[in-house]
């Protein structure tokens, strides 16, 4: 027997093989999700949805962060980024000329820019930072904007963290959801209770949540809290590429 067909299979393929796993990943790449919801979707019992969550977290496939809306809660979301680099390292396993480069997603294609809309509580950390990375790399293919239910003033350290990635956020005021004119394609709540309270948005959008943790939650002076806001910037520096891909993806097939 050759050594290609002794080998195992490869991680990914072992830890997203199963049904159930798969439906839970391909859940999770459209939102971030609670038990509550997957047992819903998949009609499956929570303690079995619950055993194959934890494999999947087990093998990094997944992660969980409680909820800041109820404590007793938990989200779960898909790691893309490395979902991409184990699907790129199965397929080289098998044959080096199915070796691939995990996505480096691209911009939707312009025909008229799209609209995205960020919500958090504030509108004063996340919201901002996530709508000035999306304007940016979006490159002109997409029209972001950003709002909160309860706003406050725009957070120092969220002009910090931008500053550091070469965008100046000085000046932007926050807003309330009511204040944002007009429709939009997508939208995206990236705190668990904005998520809670966001009202029926025009145009019926289509809707994500992402449940990242409120930066200026961390207790301490504005250079202690700063490391909080620059993890933030990084984790929606991950996640916004790839909503980039599936915007245009989706648009494509308009």
């Amino acid at each position: 027997m050759g050594a290609t067909a002794a080998a195992s299979p490869p991680e990914f393929l072992r830890a997203a093989g199963h049904p159930l796993r798969w439906q839970l990943l391909a859940e999770l790449a459209t939102s971030d999700r609670h038990v509550r919801e997957l047992t819903e979707l998949l009609g499956r019992p929570q303690s079995l949805v619950s055993y194959h969550l934890g494999r999947l977290r087990a093998d990094g496939l997944v992660s969980a962060r409680r909820s800041s809306a109820d404590g007793r809660g938990t989200y779960y979301s898909l790691e893309l980024s490395h979902c991409g680099e184990l699907l790129a390292a199965a397929g080289a396993s098998l044959h080096p000329g199915l070796r691939m480069a995990p996505s480096r997603a691209t911009p939707a294609r312009a025909r008229g820019r799209t609209r995205v809309l960020f919500l958090c509580t504030g509108n004063s950390a996340r919201s901002q930072m996530a709508e000035a990375l999306a304007n940016r790399l979006g490159a002109g293919a997409v029209e972001a904007c950003s709002a909160g239910s309860h706003p406050k003033p725009l957070h120092p350290n969220a002009v910090r963290a931008m500053r550091a990635r070469g965008i100046d956020l000085r000046g932007r005021r926050s807003k309330h959801i009511d204040e944002v004119p007009g429709r939009f394609r997508y939208a995206v709540t990236l705190c668990d209770r904005v998520r809670e309270v966001c009202p029926e948005l025009p145009g019926a959008p289509v809707q994500m949540h992402w449940s990242i943790a409120d930066p200026g939650r961390e207790g301490g002076d504005d250079k202690a809290t700063y490391p909080a806001f620059e993890r933030t910037a990084t984790e929606l520096e991950r996640r916004i590429p790839y909503l980039l891909e599936r915007i245009r993806h989706e648009e494509d097939q308009r």
